[in-house]
């Protein structure tokens, strides 16, 4: 009996302690999932939005310059208005030709195409443009030779006749030569995988594009609603502001421009006018051939949606891209737009009034 008793005394201690343990492991504050699903989202970092992208400049498409004729006789042009940028230099004569640029966008008809003059070039190594012209100076064949310029010189491939479903350059019947040869973006492109041109480019643009809207509100800015550029004597460009449309439309030769192919007014978000010094060369062809300076530190303006503002337009180089800044020297911000570049002589009398 006293065996049993002691036996039952064991059983009780074993038992008591397992119990006490099985009850306070019931009574353990349980684990805290307080913390919701819906904190959790609030704590997790914002995603950041798009940034807004720029439509005038876009994708790494290689541009292509075109050079334009821009006589009298040449007029209208074609495609025009479907350049993201265009320059306007003047050439022997009084006259000026345009280069105009063209970035993954088709256009079936370009022109008309003349030759290049070798300041051209400067624009176009900038903007790392393959060239496309009909010709050319001799001061721009040493250089596109000295500077390895991707060109295409359409008297190579100018079949003289009207267009054809093969022709590369072709001439219209409705102008006279030589302001009648014409070719496209699609031959340019062709010609230069022939010629194992890059037809991509991670260049960025010249220009500083901004999404948002530049209104030129700064003290010094100027009213800009009638623009007057003259080139020459018998050469004067101007501009007219649509404050509905935010837009500027040009005259060329007291003539409203207009796009050959589309047939609307020929217009553009910005204009920048460079002043820079230019002179008659001694190339004893006695032909009245520029020179025109475009390196260093060049005054200028930029004008949009109606106001102008002073600028210096810096070139370091030939080769190097123009930076455009304001007279406190910062880069300035200009719309995501189309853009006329008017290289005008140093003395020229441009008027800027409302």
């Amino acid at each position: 009996m006293k065996k049993i008793v002691i036996i039952v005394v064991i059983v009780i201690l074993i038992a008591i302690p397992a119990f006490l343990l099985t009850r306070n492991s019931k009574k353990e504050t349980p684990v805290d999932d307080s913390i919701s699903k819906a904190d959790v989202e609030e704590e997790a970092p914002e995603p950041e939005p798009a940034k807004p992208q720029i439509k005038i400049f876009n994708g790494n498409a290689r541009p292509i310059a075109f050079m334009i004729d821009n006589n009298t006789n040449a007029q209208p042009q074609a495609s025009i208005n479907k350049a993201y940028v265009i320059y306007e230099i003047i050439v022997e004569g009084g006259e000026t030709r345009l280069m105009a640029l063209f970035k993954g966008v088709d256009a079936d008809s370009v022109g008309p195409i003349r030759s290049s003059r070798h300041y051209f070039l400067d624009y176009a190594m900038e903007n790392d443009a393959i060239y496309a012209h009909l010709g050319m100076s001799p001061q721009a064949q040493g250089d596109m030779a000295l500077f390895g310029i991707n060109n295409i010189n359409g008297q190579v491939y100018d079949t003289g006749k009207p267009q054809t479903a093969t022709s590369l350059y072709w001439r219209v019947e409705h102008k006279k030569a030589p302001h009648d040869a014409y070719t496209n973006t699609e031959s340019i492109l062709k010609i230069a995988q022939d010629k194992k041109y890059a037809t991509t480019s991670e260049k960025e643009s010249v220009l500083n594009y901004v999404p948002e809207e530049v209104n030129l509100d700064s003290p010094d800015a100027i009213v800009a609603n009638n623009i007057t550029i003259p080139y020459a004597t018998g050469h004067k460009v101007k501009y007219e502001y649509n404050p509905e449309t935010k837009r500027y439309t040009r005259y060329s030769k007291n003539k409203k421009m207009t796009d050959e192919v589309s047939k609307e007014d020929v217009t553009t978000k910005n204009i920048i006018i460079t002043f820079a010094r230019n002179y008659t060369l001694d190339d004893k062809e006695n032909k009245g051939r520029q020179d025109v300076v475009t390196v260093g530190e060049l005054d200028g303006y930029y004008i949009t949606n109606g106001k102008a503002i002073k600028i210096k337009c810096n070139k370091t180089d030939r080769k190097e891209q123009t930076k455009y800044v304001d007279l406190e020297g910062n880069e300035i911000n200009v719309n995501d737009g189309n853009t006329w570049v008017n290289v005008c002589p140093i003395d020229a009398d441009v008027s800027i009034t409302e």
